[in-house]
């Protein structure tokens, strides 16, 4: 193994002038640590994009991004933010396919697995994170696609209104629009919740 692999994944602080640049001449060049710097710097949103939007597997979906990420990386050019962009642009599409093949194939319910053994961990500490989760998923559930849509990129994926709306196919003013009414929808929804 070269000793640029063996280069540790937080060598490269995010947001340094050059250090995106940097990682993404490494990665080009299929160095092991900067293919890792950048999945362990964006799977995090790509999976909370991808649960905010209804995937049925968004730890698999996660992975799919990354080995076209990886597949068509020497097609890209840019900085950091581009890079983004173009990063969701590729889940963005992928969970479009992803959702035309669920509409095409009959839905199944697995049967529920025996459970062996107690559950490692504080238990209670799990059921609350869990909660919290299965809450915020409820209420992002309870929004339109495009809402949901809009707010799983402005939020999870950090991108300005530009590139979302060139993600999504639509104007800069629409995807505000769109934004406002989730917001105000969220809003009452805990408004209500909360009285």
């Amino acid at each position: 193994m070269r000793a640029e692999d063996e280069r540790p994944t937080h060598a490269v602080a995010p947001g340094a002038v050059g250090a995106f640049h940097e990682v993404l001449t490494a990665a080009l060049e299929r160095d092991a640590w900067a293919c890792r710097w950048l999945y362990d710097t964006y799977a995090g949103r790509v999976f909370g994009y991808l649960r905010a939007q209804g995937a049925g597997e968004p730890e698999d979906l996660t992975s799919e991004v990354f080995l076209r990420v990886f597949d068509r990386l020497q097609q890209f050019s840019g900085d950091e933010m581009q890079f983004r962009s173009w990063l969701f642009t590729i889940a963005y599409r992928i969970l479009v396919d992803e959702a035309r093949r669920r509409q095409r194939r009959p839905q199944t319910t697995p049967l529920a697995a025996r459970v062996e053994s107690v559950p490692a961990g504080n238990v209670e500490h799990e059921a609350l994170a869990n909660f919290g989760s299965e809450w915020a998923d409820s209420m992002l559930a309870s929004l339109p696609p495009d809402q949901r849509a809009v707010l799983a990129l402005r939020v999870t994926a950090d991108l300005p209104l530009e590139q979302v709306a060139q993600i999504l196919g639509k104007r800069v003013g629409a995807v505000k629009a769109l934004q406002h009414r989730a917001l105000a929808s969220l809003r009452r929804r805990c408004e209500e919740v909360g009285a």
